[in-house]
């Protein structure tokens, strides 16, 4: 994960977790829509949930979980894809874009035939629809990249709803107001990214400093001499993006102290100010994954936690179709 990810989303999960019954969830079966290695799979869920904890996720305030530990969100995608008109998958712009890249990857010999287009990757927002009515979620704090899968879910709450009663709640979103949508440093047209593999184009969580300030004073700004605030180009904005978003200073401390800032020492300041917010947040992740039976302590309570209210769900929506309930 990089710090588009914390700045957009995990920074606002730390502040909603005491306002409202949470659940955070390392998201496996999303990952297979697209061929993953098994060990670096399995690597990569202790890594996301233990950045999770070290940015401040409390276990005792919410539940922190993996997705294939509770094995109803499968159980509910399957109800819910048996409802969703396909055409609403077709319209979906995540899938139509990760589809022709994947395509291009397969035609152009960069990619075996493992890394094709697989029905998982069409289904991939029906599941997330399940990952969210499967708790009756009011709320999903999500970026506005997540808006057309968001309301993609609530369309599908609404048709089971008309089709079989009053089943659903049909969730709302809410979004960070700073630092919502992080552009690539190499490209700042496009999203930060963590499927770039540009070396300059995101800064991961776990970079260490003299990675970060590389990325940084490499970082696309423009033609001007020194930051215009009236004008400035895509990447100074990004630049300018990122320090509020972790300095969280108002729109007039940004312009009283960077106004007409030569970009050398105006990247400085920038890469100082992340550099700052990771070190521990980096420290807290050492710590947090030198005790593997800590962390899986966390997944395996929190995965118990939930099921309650997963098992019920299903429960209710197999009913209401009309299957065995036993």
């Amino acid at each position: 994960m990089h710090i588009g990810n914390y700045v957009g989303a995990i920074r606002n999960f730390v502040r909603l977790q005491h306002d409202y019954e949470c659940i955070f969830c390392v998201v496996d079966l999303h990952a297979i829509t697209v061929y993953q290695k098994p060990e670096e799979l399995r690597a990569k869920i202790i890594e996301i949930a233990a950045l999770f904890l070290a940015a401040g996720i409390d276990p005792k305030a919410a539940s922190l979980m993996v997705q294939s530990a509770v094995p109803q969100h499968a159980e509910l995608s399957w109800l819910l894809t048996c409802v969703t008109p396909i055409g609403w998958l077709y319209r979906m712009t995540q899938f139509k874009s990760k589809a022709e890249a994947l395509k291009t990857k397969v035609e152009a010999g960069r990619e075996d035939q493992l890394g094709s287009v697989g029905d998982g990757l069409l289904q991939y927002p029906v599941l997330m629809a399940a990952d969210i009515l499967l708790y009756n979620a009011a709320i999903v704090p999500v970026g506005d990249d997540q808006a057309q899968h968001l309301e993609l879910t609530r369309d599908i709450a609404e048709r089971f709803n008309t089709l079989y009663g009053d089943t659903f709640v049909v969730p709302q979103t809410k979004l960070p107001s700073v630092g919502a949508r992080v552009m690539g440093l190499d490209d700042p047209t496009k999203k930060m990214s963590k499927s770039t593999t540009s070396a300059g184009h995101a800064i991961a969580l776990l970079d260490p400093p003299d990675a970060i300030r590389k990325k940084i004073m490499r970082a696309v700004t423009d033609a001007q001499s020194g930051v215009n605030f009236d004008a400035p180009g895509d990447g100074v904005a990004n630049l300018l993006g990122i320090f509020q978003a972790f300095s969280e200073w108002t729109d007039e401390q940004m312009r009283n102290h960077f106004v007409g800032m030569r970009y050398g020492d105006f990247k400085k300041q920038v890469a100082e100010m992340v550099v700052s917010h990771l070190e521990p947040f980096q420290q807290r992740y050492r710590e947090i994954t030198a005790d593997p039976a800590y962390l899986a302590g966390i997944l395996a309570g929190g995965a118990t936690h939930v099921t309650t209210w997963a098992e019920e769900t299903v429960k209710t929506a197999r009913a209401r179709m009309g299957l065995f309930v036993g």
